[in-house]
């Protein structure tokens, strides 16, 4: 029979066989006998409990996965291994900032970072035909959750010339598919929902493109950026409920979006599923199952955001995302950040909503 990779998903690593555990076993050895193949014989070109990882996260999108040691890493060898013959990579002004700190530092060998607005095709397209390029798009972005439509960034990359890569981080596999859309590969800090449980540092590219795969496996053994075996097979333990968790954070994310959004102290509320018009219809054809667990919102200052994040007693005060707990921060506390001064980025957790909400609307009233 035929099953969805959501069912196959949970029995990932398990070999089937009368005899042997349910759960994949940790290896720990950094060698393995090896008497023919050499590099299956040191444990920074393979181990097994990457290997379990890579299959269930191949599974997802129909593809080949590279597991690093941290979305970072990840992004390091996928941006090296895109660079020859190419002199730019176009960036969404709005995203994950510490891509652009890592591009910006890679420009003596890789590409000169250009940033434009993911949502103006027409800046878009001027950007990748003003020179060779990548096009390194994420949606729903980080922290300010705007939508990019994949499927028109697709065919101006494809037009260019330019591999897309997009940054999957918040939707996961599960809410979205850009490989389906016309991306090279998808990029994953596996520490944020994907795991899901804030113990583990890990990160994964995912392609159809095996040349690009075998280009980014290469960059992975001789640069280092390799995954312990322990963290590898605790983002297996985590990936298996994915579907689970990610549909109830998104629930809760959206009842969140939807309260904040009539709250007399809020200023603005950014989440996908507030979206309206043209820009809601790309949302809900490229995420139809939910909207992730990402939101943010506005106040009238930093002082104000961050007492409201300090009189909180439920939300934790943390950075990353995707976790079971709900965690907060008032983003622009971070350096190289662009985010307004007053946003707190919210990530939902699996508590219960009202829960959460009571929270929120407390530490609002501290205020």
């Amino acid at each position: 029979m035929s099953y969805s990779a959501q069912s196959r998903l949970v029995h990932a690593g398990g070999s089937g066989v009368s005899g042997e555990p349910v759960v994949p076993a940790l290896v720990l050895s950094s060698i393995f006998y090896s008497q023919g193949e050499p590099a299956s014989g040191y444990a920074r070109n393979s181990n097994p409990v990457w290997e379990d990882l890579e299959t269930a996260l191949g599974m997802l999108e129909q593809a080949e996965a590279v597991v690093f040691a941290s979305g970072q890493a990840a992004s390091m060898a996928l941006m090296l291994a895109l660079a020859k013959g190419r002199s730019r990579i176009v960036m969404p002004a709005d995203g994950y900032y510490g891509a652009r700190v890592l591009a910006d530092r890679l420009r003596p060998h890789g590409a000169e970072p250009v940033t434009a607005d993911l949502r103006d095709l027409v800046a878009v397209k001027d950007a990748l035909a003003a020179a060779p390029a990548v096009l390194w798009a994420e949606t729903p972005s980080n922290p300010l959750l705007n939508v990019a439509d994949l499927g028109r960034l697709g065919e101006l990359a494809s037009a260019a010339g330019a591999p897309m890569i997009v940054d999957n981080t918040v939707a996961t596999a599960i809410l979205q598919r850009p490989l389906d859309w016309g991306a090279a590969a998808s990029l994953y800090s596996l520490t944020k929902a994907a795991a899901g449980h804030s113990d583990v540092i890990l990160g994964a590219v995912v392609s159809r493109d095996s040349e690009l795969i075998a280009e980014v496996r290469s960059w992975r053994s001789n640069g280092g950026g390799i995954a312990g075996p322990v963290e590898a097979w605790l983002g297996l333990r985590g990936l298996k409920t994915l579907p689970l968790r990610i549909e109830r954070q998104s629930q809760n994310a959206q009842l969140i979006a939807e309260h904040l959004a009539a709250h007399p102290g809020v200023r603005a509320v950014h989440y996908p599923g507030l979206l309206t018009g043209a820009a809601g219809a790309v949302a809900r054809t490229q995420m139809p199952a939910g909207f992730g667990p990402l939101l943010s919102f506005e106040l009238g200052s930093a002082a104000a955001a961050d007492a409201v994040v300090a009189a909180s007693t439920l939300i934790a005060p943390a950075t990353s995302l995707g976790g079971v707990e709900s965690t907060w921060e008032r983003r622009g506390r971070w350096p190289a950040e662009t985010a307004p001064a007053g946003l707190i980025r919210l990530s939902a957790g699996i508590e219960t909503a009202a829960d959460l909400i009571a929270d929120i609307d407390s530490a609002l009233g501290a205020v």
